[in-house]
């Protein structure tokens, strides 16, 4: 990671925030097989949600301290940090970690992934509808609107599979809760940019992700969750997922410091593209060719009509 003016640089560079934006959605797309893996490895049903939220916060807690590690090691001021910054990030931590996954997973166990994928992309309409009223340089207006609704469409039609797929009914415990985990992380993360401005971002990300697991864990715990058969194979996924954690939100925590959060979080719309992709890589699961083509084409077009918005200087209100 670099800081100070070299890194504002660095992360603003229209290149490297495509670059960097897109490697974040295919670690996090790729966390879609990886979660779905280890609950074979380990055992974990559909309806054992405290299971559930032990491995996330396991997985949280272990990127949280590999951040923290790292930080350390390249001299960032990990132990520096006073009574009231630990406070504010806690409070990020419980709510960008812990409280949007809770109702991520609780959403996820009462809908299908198709429908969950769909109202998941919800937190980047979230994102630039929060950033325009927060923000005095991240105003919406058509070129972003636009960019934004052809990202969206883009996702629909990599997800949709059938003319019937859509036709279940809304509802509170799983498409509501999917819809407000996305608005959670989505104001999350903009407390998060603001936090960023006074805070190390890599040292931020670490504790956040290390408090966040850590209240995941003791409620799974708490309420019965367990994590059963936990050999190589499912400890070496664990890991992995860590990692691409750890790797992912230290580099989306940065472009959010330096960059308009409606410029950074459009790329949220690749998220369930390359999820979809690497599912049906890994896991088998059946996905059309042209779909995916076009699927990648919308969002694409999306990305280039958002981030070819005229720029303004990378400071916040």
């Amino acid at each position: 990671m670099l800081s100070g003016v070299s890194g504002a640089a660095f992360f603003t560079r229209p290149r490297n925030v495509v670059l960097l934006a897109t490697l974040c959605c295919l670690l996090w797309g790729s966390a879609y097989p990886a979660i779905k893996s280890g609950y074979a490895l380990l055992a974990i049903g559909r309806d054992d949600t405290a299971s559930q939220l032990v491995f996330a916060g396991w997985r949280f807690v272990l990127a949280g301290l590999l951040l923290l590690a790292m930080a350390r090691a390249m001299g960032r001021p990990v132990l520096a940090l006073s009574r009231g910054d630990l406070g504010r990030i806690g409070l990020l931590g419980l709510a960008q970690t812990s409280l949007q996954y809770v109702f991520f997973y609780v959403g996820l166990a009462h809908t299908t992934g198709v429908r969950a994928s769909i109202f998941n992309a919800t937190g980047t309409f979230f994102s630039v509808l929060l950033a325009h009223f927060i923000f005095h340089n991240d105003r919406l207006n058509r070129r972003k609107a636009l960019g934004c609704l052809v990202g969206f469409v883009g996702v629909m039609a990599v997800n949709l599979r059938g003319a019937h797929e859509l036709d279940a009914e809304f509802t509170l415990l799983g498409d509501g809760f999917i819809v407000i985990a996305a608005f959670v992380l989505s104001a999350a993360s903009i407390f998060g940019k603001r936090l960023s401005q006074q805070i190390d971002a890599m040292v931020m990300t670490g504790y956040q992700l290390a408090i966040g697991g850590l209240a995941l864990s003791l409620v799974g715990h708490a309420t019965g969750g367990e994590l059963r058969g936990m050999g190589v194979a499912a400890a070496s996924l664990l890991l992995y997922m860590a990692i691409l954690s750890a790797v992912a939100f230290a580099l989306w925590a940065a472009l959010l410091k330096h960059n308009r959060v409606g410029m950074v979080s459009v790329f949220n719309f690749l998220i369930p593209v390359f999820g979809a992709l690497l599912s049906a890589l890994f896991l088998g699961e059946e996905i059309l060719a042209w779909r995916n083509a076009v699927a990648l084409l919308l969002v694409c077009g999306g990305i280039w009509l958002v981030t070819a918005a005229p720029r303004t200087s990378p400071t916040s209100a």
